[in-house]
């Protein structure tokens, strides 16, 4: 360990993306890599040839971006109103502000609440990892418990507990996935109803990284609640998650203090001039959305064929498989080796310490991932 560094770091594992360019067997394109939760959709032609149109003819690369994203913030407050059914004055740019990804957005969080010894997290696992790592990373406590095993609804006695007993720092932020990844699942009613109950001190985060497929939000109760910031993406239904872009939504002075805490020019002007179009053409790029849904439900079908496999009900673009351990008959099979088969045969998802977690691909991808899971299932004679 270097001498200047700081001692806890070595303790860390870094996140490993997924795929990665790091590992000594590089994906192969011909992979069908549902592993991500990206949408296995690019962007149109019509679109790419607008960007570069915009890249050749509009943008200069010896200017900075546009630091104050206004323009966009504009539009993804019209998109926010009308996603939810709200007034077009409910919010504005000033609810708005963007990040390089959701994972920049979050760093600034945990700067704005948690530094100097002043705050812990809370999380509920299992749970999108980063923000335990960007809290580590940071030097922020992170106090987890755990969910319920059959719908994945957090302990909320073990929450309540963790907040009234966890001091010095006390617990400052909450931070929730609706649905949550790798679960798949909306936040309940008893977690919601939790959730409001929690007092001003601290900030409660609910990730809607998934909302255009679970078309279930819970931005209307933003005015009411200034202690609530919902995150956003647009790397997963809007198609440009090679171009991190995050936004969140939240009282003005939220808003204000974020915009204190992020790096200036924090997105490159492509990738500003990207999100804007993605929002202009939002109705042809979420006409995909259908598709996801009707191909989802025809996973969850599938799979659910085989007895061996717990299938959890999908809220979002993946799904999320465990095994049902009770069953004798999986003494041979394990998780690793059915990632390990479908990984040999074409198919990359997430294999994660209880369960795997399938994106929805497209119908082509869904049906040879079908077909070779059958034959990993066919190798143990179920």
């Amino acid at each position: 360990m270097l001498p200047f560094i700081r001692s806890d770091l070595a303790q860390f594992t870094a996140y490993k993306p997924h795929p990665s360019s790091h590992t000594a067997e590089p994906v192969a394109t011909q992979f069908d890599r549902l592993d991500t939760n990206e949408s296995p959709y690019d962007l149109p032609p019509e679109l790419k040839e607008k960007l570069a149109w915009t890249y050749q003819q509009v943008i200069e690369t010896n200017r900075y971006p546009d630091g104050g994203h206004e323009q966009l913030k504009d539009a993804i407050a019209e998109y926010v109103n009308e996603s939810a059914n709200l007034s077009s004055s409910r919010f504005t740019a000033a609810n708005i502000s963007v990040g390089n990804g959701s994972d920049e957005l979050i760093r600034s969080l945990l700067i704005a609440t948690c530094l100097r010894g002043e705050g812990s997290i809370l999380v509920a696992n299992p749970t999108f990892s980063m923000y335990g790592i960007l809290a580590q990373t940071l030097g922020i406590g992170v106090v987890t418990v755990g969910r319920n095993e059959t719908n994945f609804e957090i302990n909320i006695e073990a929450a309540q507990a963790a907040i009234s007993q966890t001091q010095n720092p006390p617990i400052r932020v909450v931070f929730v996935v609706h649905p949550n990844s790798p679960t798949a699942n909306l936040l309940t009613a008893a977690e919601l109803a939790w959730l409001r109950t929690l007092p001003e001190e601290i900030l409660v985060v609910i990730d809607e990284a998934y909302f255009e497929f679970s078309q279930n939000t819970l931005v209307s109760e933003l005015a009411q609640r200034p202690n609530w910031i919902i995150l956003r993406t647009f790397s997963k239904a809007f198609r440009l998650a090679a171009l991190r872009v995050g936004y969140c939504i939240a009282h003005p002075e939220a808003i204000a203090i974020l915009e204190k805490v992020r790096l200036p020019y924090n997105l490159p002007s492509f990738s500003l001039a990207a999100a804007l179009l993605a929002l202009q053409n939002r109705q042809l790029l979420l006409s995909s959305i259908l598709q996801t849904q009707n191909e989802r439900d025809r996973l969850i079908a599938a799979l659910a064929q085989y007895p061996t496999l717990q299938v959890a009900e999908s809220a979002a673009n993946f799904l999320y498989v465990r095994l049902r351990q009770s069953n004798s008959d999986t003494k041979n099979l394990t998780l690793q080796s059915l990632h390990q088969q479908l990984r040999s045969s074409g198919t990359l998802v997430r294999l994660l310490s209880e369960g795997l977690r399938i994106t929805i691909g497209t119908t082509e991808e869904n049906s040879r991932t079908l077909e070779r899971l059958k034959a990993a299932m066919e190798n143990y004679k179920f």
